[in-house]
C-alpha cells in the first residue's frame, strides 16, 4: 500500500512540471521487471518455462539533444537459473551508464530508442564494493525500448537491456562462454527542471519571438499574441478579433472609409459623419439621409426629427418665414392671423378685435362728428388766471373727451398748450406746459392710459392772432387737441 501511495504522489506531482525538452533536461524513472540468465548452465532468454527473478530500479536521464539522452540506471534484485541437473540463485545489483538514441523527436508521444553503454554488476544479497570478487563489469550494455507519453510530463517506459559480463564464474561454472543477463523493464519516468519563460506565456524564452507579452494573453507557438484575423492587431487588443480590420479602429473594418468601425456604423456601406453614427446628411440639417423625409432642405430652416422644416402653428408657413410662428395665420399676412379681417395682421393691428383700416394701423376711422366734438372741447378748456388749475366748466368738457377716447382705444391724443405774449417767455413756456399736464392728469384719472397721452407746452411761440390786441391775445391763450394712431 505504501508503494502505491508513493507512486500516486509522484504521478500527481508530475502534472505540475513541463515535459522534458531542452528547457527541462532532467528525468527520473522508477522501474521494475524480471531478469534472465544466459551462460554455461544454459540459456534462459525469453524462456517462459524457466523462472524469472524480479528487480526494482531507479534511473536518471540527462537531455543532450533532441534525439540523444544520457541514462544512468541502478537496479537491485536477484538472478539465477535452474534446470534438471544444476541451478544457482544470487543477489544481483547493477549500475549502467548508457547513451540513448531516440529515433523520434520530443514532439512525438511515442518515442522508440536504442541504447548502448557499460556498467558494473554486484552479486550478493547485501553487496559491498569492498568485496571485489563479487563485482563484474558489463562491457557492453545494450538494448532497446520505447517511451509513451501519458501526460505532458509523465511517460511509460518499456525496455530490454542486455548486459554482457567480463567474467565467467558467477554461475559456478567457468568454461568458454561469459555470463550474460537480460533485463525486461517497465516503469514510469518523470521530467524535471524548469524552463526560462520571462513573460509566463508557456513558450520558452529561446523560442519566444515576443518576449514581453502581457500576462494572461493567448499566444501562438512562437510566443506572440494570437491574431486570428491576421490584421496586425492581436486578439487581446482587437475589438473585432474574427474580422480583419485596421489598427486605427482597434482591428475592426471600416467598409465605407469614414473613420467609423462597421460595428458602430449605422450606414456601414456609405460614408457619413461620426455625429450621426456614420450616416450621411446631404442637406446638413442634422438628420441622416436615411431618416430625412425632406431631403435638400434649405440650411436656414430648423428641422424636426423627420428632417422637415418646423411649422409650429401648422399654417403651412415655416417658422423662419412666419412672423407669428405660434399662431396660425395666412401667407398674405406672413403667417400671422387677422382676427377682424381688416387686412392688418394682428401683430401690427392696434385694434385687432375691431375692423379698421391700414391707414389707422387696423383701427377704425374716428368719425367726423367725434373729430368735431374734440375740436369743440379743446376750445372750451379754460384755466384760472396765471394758473394751471382747470376751471370747473372745463372738467365737464374733459369728461366728454374721455368718453370719446374710450371709443377709440387705440387712438392717441396730443395735447398742446399756448399762451399770449404777456409776461416773460420762460414763464409762459412753463405755464403752458403745466396746463397741458393738468389736462393729461385729469384724463388719466378718467381711465385713459398715460401711453396714449402726449402733453407739450409751446408758450407764446405759436400765436394764431395778434398779441397787440386784446381779442388776439384771447385767441392765443388756447389748448389744441389732436388725435393719431
Amino acid at each position: 500500500m505504501k508503494k502505491l501511495l508513493l507512486l500516486f504522489i509522484m504521478v500527481t506531482s508530475s502534472l505540475f512540471v513541463t515535459g522534458q525538452t531542452i528547457d527541462k533536461k532532467w528525468n527520473i524513472g522508477f522501474h521494475g521487471g524480471a531478469q534472465q540468465y544466459n551462460g554455461d548452465l544454459g540459456n534462459g532468454f525469453y524462456k517462459t518455462d524457466l523462472p524469472f527473478y524480479g528487480f526494482g530500479g531507479v534511473s536518471f536521464s540527462r537531455y543532450l539533444g533532441s534525439h540523444v539522452d544520457l541514462n544512468l540506471l541502478f537496479t537491485k534484485g536477484e538472478v539465477g537459473h535452474r534446470n534438471d541437473t544444476v541451478s544457482f540463485r544470487t543477489g544481483f545489483s547493477t549500475v549502467t551508464l548508457n547513451l540513448r538514441f531516440n529515433i523520434l523527436g520530443p514532439q512525438y508521444k511515442f518515442r522508440p530508442y536504442i541504447l548502448a553503454g557499460a556498467g558494473a554488476m554486484l552479486f550478493a544479497e547485501n553487496p559491498t564494493v569492498q568485496d571485489k570478487s563479487k563485482i563484474d563489469y558489463s562491457v557492453p550494455s545494450a538494448g532497446a525500448g520505447f517511451n509513451v507519453q501519458l501526460s505532458p510530463n509523465v511517460m511509460l517506459n518499456i525496455q530490454e537491456l542486455f548486459l554482457y559480463s567480463t567474467n565467467d564464474n558467477k554461475d559456478g561454472v567457468e568454461e568458454n562462454t561469459n555470463d550474460a543477463f537480460l533485463m525486461h523493464t517497465v516503469g514510469l519516468t518523470f521530467n524535471a527542471g524548469s524552463k526560462r519563460d520571462a513573460d509566463k506565456d508557456g513558450v520558452a524564452d529561446r523560442n519566444d519571438k515576443c518576449a514581453d507579452t502581457p500576462p494572461g494573453v493567448e499566444v501562438d507557438k512562437k510566443g506572440c499574441p494570437v491574431d486570428t484575423d491576421k490584421d496586425g492587431v492581436a486578439n487581446y487588443q482587437d475589438a473585432c478579433p474574427d474580422i480583419a480590420g485596421i489598427v486605427a479602429l482597434k482591428g475592426c473594418p471600416d467598409t465605407d472609409g469614414d473613420g467609423i468601425a462597421d460595428k458602430e456604423d449605422s450606414c456601414p456601406e456609405v460614408a457619413g459623419l461620426s455625429t450621426l453614427k456614420g450616416c450621411p446628411d446631404t442637406d446638413k440639417d442634422g438628420i441622416t439621409d436615411l431618416d430625412d423625409k425632406c431631403a435638400g432642405t434649405d440650411p436656414k430652416y430648423k428641422v424636426d426629427a423627420t428632417g422637415c422644416p418646423i411649422d409650429s402653428d401648422k399654417d403651412g408657413i415655416f417658422n423662419e418665414d412666419d412672423l407669428c410662428p405660434d399662431l396660425a395665420g395666412n401667407l398674405a399676412m406672413k403667417g400671422c392671423p387677422d382676427t377682424d379681417g381688416d387686412g392688418v395682421a394682428d401683430n401690427e393691428d392696434r385694434c385687432p378685435a375691431v375692423k379698421g383700416n391700414i391707414a389707422n394701423k387696423g383701427c377704425p376711422e374716428i368719425t367726423k362728428e367725434d373729430v368735431k366734438k374734440i375740436t369743440q372741447i379743446a376750445s372750451k378748456i379754460f384755466f384760472e388766471t396765471n394758473s394751471d388749475k382747470l376751471k370747473v366748466a372745463s372738467t365737464v368738457q374733459l369728461d366728454e373727451l374721455a368718453n370719446i377716447l374710450k371709443k377709440y382705444d387705440a387712438a392717441k391724443l396730443i395735447i398742446e398748450g399756448h399762451t399770449d405774449s404777456q409776461g416773460e417767455d420762460a414763464y409762459n413756456m412753463t405755464l403752458s406746459q403745466k396746463r397741458t399736464e393738468s389736462v393729461k392728469t385729469y384724463l388719466m384719472g378718467k381711465g385713459i392710459m398715460e401711453s396714449r397721452l402726449t402733453a407739450t407746452g409751446f408758450g407764446e411761440s405759436k400765436p394764431i392772432a395778434d398779441n397787440a390786441k386784446a381779442d388776439g391775445r384771447a385767441k392765443n391763450r388756447r389748448v389744441e387737441l389732436k388725435t393719431e394712431y
